[in-house]
């Protein structure tokens, strides 16, 4: 592979001051929980993603026990130096059994990072949805910041499950940026959040920007998902928080509202896909730095760069989508956020 054919529009993602992509690649999907994805087809997905510009890949250390950062540790293997170099990955840590939030084991978690991405440094490492009462007792903060003067990491921030726990990172802690979900299902971080968050210079990136696909309209009333994606067997929360699969909404009717949305936004972005207007609906508010869809195939990852390069969505229609949201979305949408 050779350098990028293509560049995004970027932002400044927090207080890392690193200018990202507006449109990532969320690399869950690599390493499990959404169906098979080969190595080739997860290599192929990469370099598509990075020759339409993205710069940015999300990965944990938990995706496929290893296999996200791996295979990412390939891809960015086979780059050019001058190409590698431009690329930021972004990973997370603080799931799994046995992770506690000392300063080894912390070191710990960075360094198996470290060797499976084949890099030096993390550009960033977040915190993967740990609980409130290890966030507010304050130790894990400092083992990052013990595992930045090391030189493991160069910044850390926070995957939340809860605007609470994103305010609290905010006003309480050295946290860069905040992963957080945010798409036109959960619409409440657009007051209660975004705001908080650019006065105080901390950088969002939005995941699960289409409800685990069922934004995207490819979905119908009574599919079956494979055993073997998280959209089976957690589709009510059955295995993690309920809000990572489909938004927390159950999922027929995720599927009748995304048909709503699709008809409140037909004038929109002509040629664009449903997928590409929903993810253009997040970039509309200025204070995310990124947004992270998944991508499963070189045609997905191109298709989701390309939103970056949408016109804004109409006020007319993002009042549409908020007037929906308060009279037919909030009450449906499950768990605590």
């Amino acid at each position: 592979m050779t350098e990028p054919s293509s560049t995004l529009p970027t932002r400044i993602l927090g207080k890392t001051g690193i200018a990202v992509s507006e449109v990532g690649f969320g690399a869950w999907a690599l390493g499990a929980d959404w169906g098979t994805v080969t190595e080739d087809d997860a290599l192929a997905a990469l370099r598509a993603g990075v020759d339409a510009g993205m710069n940015l890949i999300d990965t944990a250390d938990i995706y496929g026990g290893g296999r996200s950062e791996r295979i990412i540790g390939k891809f960015l293997n086979e780059l050019p130096d001058s190409a590698s170099s431009g690329i930021h990955v972004i990973t997370k840590m603080g799931r799994g059994e046995g992770w506690d939030s000392s300063a080894d084991a912390v070191a710990r978690a960075a360094e198996g990072s470290l060797e499976r991405l084949g890099v030096d440094s993390l550009d960033l490492v977040q915190l993967h949805c740990v609980p409130f009462e290890v966030l507010s007792e304050g130790t894990v903060f400092a083992s990052l910041e013990q595992a930045r003067d090391q030189g493991l990491i160069r910044h850390y921030g926070v995957s939340v499950e809860t605007i609470e726990e994103a305010l609290f990172c905010i006003r309480e802690t050295g946290a860069a940026s905040l992963q957080v979900i945010f798409n036109i299902f959960r619409q409440r971080v657009i007051d209660e959040l975004l705001p908080v968050a650019a006065e105080q210079g901390v950088g969002i990136v939005a995941r699960v920007p289409l409800a685990s696909g069922v934004l995207s309209g490819k979905y119908t009333s009574g599919h079956r998902f494979t055993d073997d994606d998280h959209r089976h067997y957690n589709a009510n929360g059955e295995i993690f928080n309920v809000g990572e699969t489909f938004a927390g909404v159950s999922f027929d009717t995720a599927v009748n509202h995304a048909s709503a949305i699709d008809a409140l936004l037909a004038n929109e972005c002509p040629g664009a896909t449903p997928a590409q207007k929903a993810l253009r609906w997040i970039l509309d508010y200025d204070a995310v730095s990124t947004v992270i869809p998944g991508a499963k195939s070189s045609q997905q990852a191109r298709d989701n760069a390309s939103a970056s390069r949408l016109p804004r969505i109409s006020d007319d229609a993002h009042a549409g989508l908020a007037d929906f949201y308060q009279r037919e979305i909030a009450a449906t949408v499950r768990g605590v956020y």
